[in-house]
């Protein structure tokens, strides 16, 4: 799993759309954490480190570390955020704070490694039925992905949700028998011949053969 994000934030003591605006000059960005269970707080963080989570592969499904000042780290997510429609600049966040070992469920990209042995044969494709897939644990013990060592898979062998390996405390979410990779083969179309028309063309508008009306 890669290192996560810790972003700095400091409680937000003004309100309304000057403060607003002053605070966004400053290169920061209001936001607001619900759950937990407990209270909403308001508070501000860089744009700049809001928008390098953005820009992740994972986007708005990362987790990340808030270092609140005064009251430590807490992990939360995207619930929603509020984007400049004309610079495409993010200018509000809702966060969503997890409560101590409580799961969520998350989808994950699945990355196949290696060069499967079975593309030697002609005509054979390692074809890739499901590109991502949905699992339930705590926010900390999210992979980034699920990698599949695809080289011992020949044609007609297949790997299932049920062959997936993922750490402890992790619940797949998928239904076992569902097909993530296999290798197939495409045949080409054969096309069919033409053949050639052994009678003669018939010609239209000779006027050779025609009667003459005596």
């Amino acid at each position: 799993m890669a290192d996560k994000f810790t972003v700095k934030a400091e409680k937000r003591e003004g309100r309304g759309k000057n403060d607003s605006r002053r605070t966004r000059r400053e290169g920061r960005v209001p936001v607001v954490i619900y759950g937990g269970g407990t209270e909403s707080v308001a508070l501000t963080a860089q744009l700049k480190d809001l928008a390098a989570i953005l820009r992740t592969d994972s986007g708005v499904n990362t987790v990340f570390s808030l270092d609140v000042a005064d009251e430590g780290l807490v992990d939360v997510i995207f619930q929603d955020r509020q984007i400049d429609s004309i610079h495409g600049r993010l200018v509000h966040a809702d966060l969503r704070r997890f409560a101590k070992g409580e799961k969520i469920e998350m989808s994950v990209p699945i990355h196949l490694l290696g060069e499967a042995a079975g593309l030697i044969e002609e005509g054979a494709v390692l074809s890739q039925s499901l590109r991502e897939i949905r699992v339930l644990c705590e926010p900390a013990k999210t992979p980034d992905s699920i990698d599949i060592d695809v080289s011992g898979l020949n044609v007609g062998d297949a790997i299932h949700v049920s062959d997936l390996k993922v750490g402890e405390g992790i619940e797949i979410q998928e239904d076992a028998e569902t097909v993530v990779a296999t290798i197939i083969v495409v045949q080409e179309e054969e096309l069919e011949p033409q053949t050639e028309d052994a009678g003669e063309p018939e010609v239209v508008g000779d006027d050779s053969e025609k009667e003459t009306e005596e």
